[in-house]
């Protein structure tokens, strides 16, 4: 398996895993309390948290497949850095903790650079 099957591997993976565990199958805690601090209801996080998993879900079988795409790869890197700041904004307690974005978002977003030099290497 080549370098970049790895990466695009790793990065799908993890997107499909983040929405199918700590938000569709059983809402982690920690999920829980960074929605509810957007100031919505029970009702309004729960759902929000669902359709999030949701679309965590849909983002990494299309990361999986069209992650030659350098628009995909980018909305990765986009997503990512994102949700990195939503948690420095909203729970910074988090970025001190176990497995915490940082320590999952900054390698994911390093993958997708590698993905991208090695689109642009292939042109040449």
């Amino acid at each position: 398996m080549s370098l970049t099957q790895i990466a695009r591997f790793i990065i799908g993976f993890s997107w499909l895993y983040h929405g199918l565990f700590p938000k569709l199958l059983h809402i982690d805690p920690i999920e829980k309390m960074m929605t509810a601090s957007l100031g919505f209801s029970d009702e309004i996080s729960y759902l929000i948290t669902k359709a999030a998993g949701v679309g965590e879900l849909v983002f990494g079988l299309i990361f999986i497949l069209f992650y030659k795409n350098r628009t995909v790869v980018w909305l990765n890197i986009v997503g990512l850095i994102g949700l990195l700041f939503f948690v420095i904004v909203l729970q910074p307690q988090l970025l001190v903790g176990a497995f915490n974005p940082v320590t999952t978002n900054i390698p994911l977003i390093g993958l997708s650079f590698i993905l991208l030099e090695s689109k642009s290497k292939q042109r040449l």
